[in-house]
């Protein structure tokens, strides 16, 4: 079968494999499903039970014998065999078929991964069932994603705020020129108001109660009323061990969150430093574009823009970018190919 025929049949899929929640998007169509990185296994015959949404409403419920857990832990693989089943899975929902030649998949990952850890993706992906799989750094993907002109001769700074890892990168002629990744995101943000709420109030909330205390009331930079905005919490008592419900301010939340924020500002004040002078002339004149979920946090890009003196802009559907940026990689391959950072093929 000729190359060009062979390409006919085979699927070109980008993946933004997320530490809670994977994206897929198909070449030619866009953003086809997310998922959230969850797996349900069996704790004895350590069999898979349910993945994705099915395996996401077992967190915190299942009986003893089952354990739902997330794969990818602060953006990098911490259980090689359930990220390849996660893999297979949304290989699987994505295909929809049972014939054709293996997908060719670009995968996004956190700047400064090793090589070990490079390569555990690659061999998940391949393992899962692709046909060859790419690498691409998450906060180029996310600058592609965002309709920056990543292969210019001038600096794009890029924040990305995922769920395990924030990634700040100043991108030109279709590298990092200078970048940092830490292991501070989405949740480390409801960690910190699982912490304060049990500091302040002797309550214990879980995660999920947490995120939406965080959606709902979260915020990096003070707005009119927020002392008037309220919500209620739901946990149980350390003390009597009772349920127990109590009523938390926008103001008490913003303080809970200013750890990880105060994180995320220092890495970015350090990448500026690291960038030669000219780029941050270029990143001046423009806009840094903030993207992931947790740059909707409100305020953030208000916060960063005082903090640095510079003009700083949420990119449209931010949390779509990374997979968008990946995706958009292999539409464009011949002249995108330089900004990915690894790839193997197949040889089965």
């Amino acid at each position: 079968m000729s190359p060009s025929l062979k390409r006919f049949f085979t699927k070109d899929l980008g993946l933004d494999l997320g530490t809670v929640n994977s994206l897929v998007y198909e070449k030619d169509k866009g953003i086809i499903f997310r998922e959230p990185s969850v797996v349900a296994i069996h704790k004895n015959s350590n069999q898979i039970v349910a993945v994705g949404h099915e395996a996401e409403q077992m967190i915190g419920r299942t009986p003893g014998h089952i354990i739902a857990l997330r794969p990818l832990r602060e953006g990098v693989i911490a259980h090689y065999e359930l990220t390849k089943e996660l893999i297979r899975h949304l290989l699987q929902k994505a295909l929809k078929r049972k014939f054709g030649f293996k997908p060719r998949i670009v995968i996004s990952i956190p700047t400064g991964v090793t090589g070990v850890e490079r390569r555990a993706v690659l061999d998940a992906a391949l393992g899962a069932g692709a046909g060859e799989a790419f690498l691409i750094e998450e906060p180029v993907a996310a600058a592609i994603g965002a309709g920056l002109p990543v292969q210019d001769a001038m600096g794009n700074m890029v924040i990305n705020i995922g769920g395990g890892t924030t990634d700040v990168a100043v991108i030109s002629l279709g590298g990092v020129v200078a970048g940092l990744s830490i292991r501070v995101g989405g949740d480390a943000m409801d960690h910190s108001i699982i912490r304060f709420i049990r500091r302040q109030y002797n309550l214990s909330i879980g995660e999920r109660s947490a995120e939406e205390l965080k959606i709902r009331l979260g915020s990096a930079y003070p707005f009119p009323g927020e002392k008037e905005r309220k919500e209620e919490a739901r946990g149980r008592d350390q003390v009597s061990g009772l349920p127990k419900n109590i009523e938390v301010t926008a103001e008490e939340i913003r303080e809970a969150l200013r750890e990880p924020v105060t994180a995320i500002l220092n890495a970015i004040r350090q990448v500026v430093e690291k960038t030669p002078p000219e780029l941050v002339a270029d990143i001046m004149n423009q806009e840094i574009i903030m993207t992931g979920g947790g740059a909707l946090l409100k305020g953030l890009d208000q916060l960063v823009g005082r903090e640095l003196g510079m003009k700083v802009k949420l990119a449209e559907d931010p949390m779509a970018c990374v997979v968008k940026g990946a995706g958009m990689t292999l539409e464009h391959l011949a002249t995108l190919k330089r900004v990915l950072v690894a790839r193997k093929k197949s040889t089965r």
